[in-house]
């Protein structure tokens, strides 16, 4: 079933925004305005990633109607189609619905009982490192005898 249209002209649940996507409108909200290559150059330090990589993610957000794009040049510029606070409010109020069965009380219920929340996270398990695989040697197949074949070709063609 596909998401209802939000205010703002966003299709999309604000929460289904991949990681990636998040991070170039971290670096988009506060610029207001910018190219490709403006959130590629500002995500570099932490997130480096291919000018082509950032251009697919913001067509995508384009297309999600999170950002909005206009031509400039050769360039397309992108600027935020709903507002930072109003996307960590639509975020907050679908945890809620989603987690919480509405209730902002019993959020914040949660969050005192977690104290700092990426404490309280669960830890990722840690991989165990495998005993390497021991190395078998693999005996070749015996070699099946060659059969002459008699032929009536001329043997200076062979």
């Amino acid at each position: 079933m596909a998401s209802p249209l939000l205010a703002g002209g966003v299709k999309h649940s604000i929460l289904e925004m991949a990681p990636l996507e998040l991070d170039c409108m971290n670096v988009l909200w506060p610029l207001g305005e910018a190219t490709v290559r403006d959130i590629q150059v500002a995500l570099a330090p932490t997130r480096p990633r291919a000018y082509t990589t950032i251009m697919t993610i913001l067509d995508r957000l384009a297309q999600k109607g999170v950002v909005l794009r206009r031509k400039n040049g050769r360039a397309w510029m992108y600027s935020p189609n709903v507002s930072e606070q109003e996307a960590r409010s639509r975020a907050i109020a679908q945890l809620v619905d989603g987690f919480f069965d509405g209730s902002a009380e019993a959020l914040a219920a949660h969050l005192a009982s977690c104290g700092n929340v990426r404490d309280a996270a669960p830890a990722r398990p840690t991989l165990v490192p495998r005993a390497p695989r021991s190395r078998r040697r693999v005996e070749p197949l015996p070699a099946k005898p060659v059969e002459k074949v008699s032929s009536d070709l001329d043997p200076t063609l062979l």
